[in-house]
């Protein structure tokens, strides 16, 4: 079982999660003091938890402007779901974690957005 979180405006208009065996655990919307220009100042936060691990599916329905991205941790593994991309790395692994944050960066993500945990 993996479970992480979605920002709802971080999905491309149109797009339909459904992964295998998806529960909803929570639905909150918070003020973000940290918005990036482009980015809506409140966010829709989807906490959810799924039996599978269907990152493509997820890395198929994030829009690709501003950036956004998801992460949860599977296992040994952290991963960093960006729009078309994911990048996988052993949590702790200083080096995986130094890639993803590049392409977070290559992609547009803030600076200050980059802080997903260790």
């Amino acid at each position: 079982m993996i479970s992480g979180y979605v920002i709802g405006e971080s999905l491309r208009p149109g797009a339909v999660l459904e992964p295998y065996g998806l529960r909803l655990r929570k639905v909150s919307r918070v003020e973000v003091g940290g918005a990036a220009e482009g980015q809506p100042s409140v966010w829709t936060l989807v906490e959810w938890e799924s039996d599978g691990e269907d990152v493509d599916a997820l890395a198929g329905v994030l829009a690709p402007e501003l950036g956004w991205y998801t992460d949860f941790v599977a296992g040994d593994e952290r991963v960093v779901v960006f729009a078309d991309k994911v990048c996988r790395y052993r949590r702790g692994d200083a080096a995986g974690r130094a890639e993803a944050v590049a392409y977070g960066r290559s992609v547009g993500t803030p600076e200050h957005q980059l802080d997903w945990p260790e």
